[in-house]
């Protein structure tokens, strides 16, 4: 279902949530929930994964995950502060450790030239530490923008759970 690079990507994440005994909840919205999929793909990611949102709707990401109106309406869902924002109310809501959003435009309509197809933002959010927020602009049709997403924002969730970039020096290989 997932190629690998999405699949390594959440298992390296399980895995360092699971060595610190942090869960994590998800907050998507092009991704449709394929986050929680790719990473609940993996036997013993109960462990682990407590929760997600698919908040498409701008609605859904003000009433379930509290984004700001005035966000919606000032720098639009795909937006930078609605990732964070999307972050930040999923880490609170749950009681997570770490809280990963997604929000971008996968295509193949509703890009403009200032938001073109292919634009995400994601975001990790870690209880106690840092909010990281990557703005990405994948090539390719709508599954190749939704599975670059995903494999980015667990990227960053390794980074934000490490505290800094994730790799074999932040004993996350």
């Amino acid at each position: 279902m997932f190629p690998e690079p999405c699949l390594t990507a959440a298992r390296r994440l399980l895995h360092a949530c699971a060595a610190r005994g942090a869960r994590l909840a998800t907050a998507e919205s092009c991704t449709g929930g394929l986050v929680a999929a790719c990473l609940t793909e993996h036997a013993g990611s109960s462990a682990v994964v407590d929760r997600g949102w698919v908040v498409y709707d701008n609605r859904a990401k003000i009433e379930l995950l509290g984004v700001r109106e005035e966000t919606l309406a000032r720098f639009g869902a795909v937006s930078e502060r609605c990732a964070r924002e999307l972050a930040e109310g999923a880490l609170e809501r749950s009681g997570c450790d770490l809280a990963l959003s997604v929000t971008g435009i996968a295509g193949p309509g509703g890009g403009t030239a200032e938001k073109p197809v292919g634009l995400v933002h994601v975001a990790a959010a870690r209880r106690g530490g840092q909010l990281l927020h990557r703005r990405c602009l994948f090539p390719g049709d709508r599954r190749a923008v939704r599975l670059a997403s995903v494999e980015a924002v667990l990227a960053l969730a390794l980074e934000a759970l490490a505290g800094g970039p994730a790799g074999p020096e932040a004993g996350l290989a």
